[in-house]
């Protein structure tokens, strides 16, 4: 499958200890993302040794000289050592990074064997279909291609196509000698948008429950699906788009009530993010109808058939890109919050609900003179 190629090709470069000194994952494709770090920690890094040989930086917060230091540092504790260097979109901002691009160059020329590398670009998104790529997210893509993949070994995570993700699940439940259903295979990657992260996740979810019958069908997946959950996030950003605080709270509330309350933050995040951008498309394409939804979202992008209609509704509330684009950014800054290990996850979710609900500032056209007291 094409989408898997180079995540699989990852894979079995670890299982063969062929690795390259560095490497950058291209894209936002958590289920990737996660399947490669798997093998990582699995084939590369014991249990036992972990907190000598693995290391995770963000290049917003830490110096790249200093990565690179440590990089190059033999470990005492440890035969190997892994570093995952995230905030890559600092490498690309204003400003000259000519000496940072050419630090990282000078590194791999002369690496230290027993250490790997790992920049993680998933401020970049790239579609199941390349063609429908964004224009921002594709000069970002060509531009790292141009300078760090001149010396790192390039992992697209790109998202997966529909066929191809049915196709996976079929695959998946044969090694658990578990039968799927067709028709519940396809409702399975319908209901979740195609997310493979969530697919997978609810995937072993259905395994469980089937237990000794070995056999999903349709109905399971209409009982146990994230569908629930889902229409729970479209009732919050109804909530939110209406600027009714209270409910919007409430639905918040309700949302961390259960599952694995906290510690899903940012999944719900992630959703939320996935919300207001797909929101953002259908009021830039101007969309009215189903059937404008269907031809404006791609695949893997799509929203549920349940929450069609809510979501061209909810995005219509809107009076400009501007004030989505404020929504997104809102969201941007929260998931740095919550990565930062903050003392309440839940205080940080209801902030961004306050901040998302607050009416819009007006903006201001042309010069006004500061007033002065008389």
């Amino acid at each position: 499958m094409r989408a898997f190629a180079q995540a699989d090709r990852f894979v079995s470069e670890v299982l063969s200890r062929k690795l390259r000194s560095s490497y950058v994952f291209i894209g936002d494709e958590a289920f990737f993302r996660r399947r490669c770090r798997e093998a990582i920690l699995e084939h590369l890094v014991p249990p036992e040794l972990r907190d000598f040989s693995l290391f995770e930086y963000d290049l917003g917060e830490t110096d790249l000289a200093e990565v690179l230091d440590r990089a190059r540092t033999p470990s005492l504790m440890a035969p190997f050592q892994v570093f995952f260097v995230r905030g890559v979109k600092s490498l690309f901002g204003r400003g000259s990074n000519t000496e940072k691009l050419a630090a990282i160059e000078s590194y791999c020329k002369d690496p230290n064997p027993d250490a790997v590398l790992i920049f993680v670009a998933d401020h970049i998104s790239i579609p199941a279909d390349v063609r429908r790529m964004d224009m921002q997210d594709k000069e970002r893509y060509e531009r790292i291609r141009e300078t760090l993949g001149e010396y790192c070994g390039v992992v697209e995570l790109a998202r997966v196509e529909e066929g191809e993700a049915v196709r996976w699940i079929g695959e998946y439940c044969a090694t658990r000698e578990v039968k799927i259903d067709a028709d519940a295979a396809r409702e399975l990657v319908d209901a979740l948008g195609g997310d493979m992260m969530m697919v997978s996740n609810e995937l072993e979810k259905l395994i469980l429950y089937v237990n000794e019958k070995k056999r999903i069908t349709l109905g399971d997946v209409e009982t146990m699906v994230l569908a629930a959950k889902q229409r729970s996030l479209y009732e919050l950003t109804d909530a939110i788009s209406s600027k009714d605080r209270v409910r919007a709270l409430e639905m918040l509330d309700a949302m961390l009530a259960t599952g694995d309350g906290d510690e899903a933050a940012i999944g719900h995040l992630y959703m939320l993010a996935k919300t207001f951008r797909q929101m953002l498309v259908i009021l830039e394409r101007n969309v009215r109808d189903q059937r404008m939804l269907w031809a404006a979202l791609w695949q893997g992008f799509r929203v549920p058939p349940f929450a069609a209609d809510d979501i061209i509704k909810q995005a219509r509330r809107y009076k400009s890109k501007r004030e989505l684009t404020r929504a997104i950014r809102l969201v941007a800054k929260t998931d740095l919050a919550l990565r930062s290990n903050p003392p309440s996850k839940r205080l940080v979710l209801e902030k961004l609900v306050l901040e998302l609900t607050a009416e819009p500032k007006p903006e201001i056209s042309g010069y006004l003179q500061e007033e002065l007291p008389v």
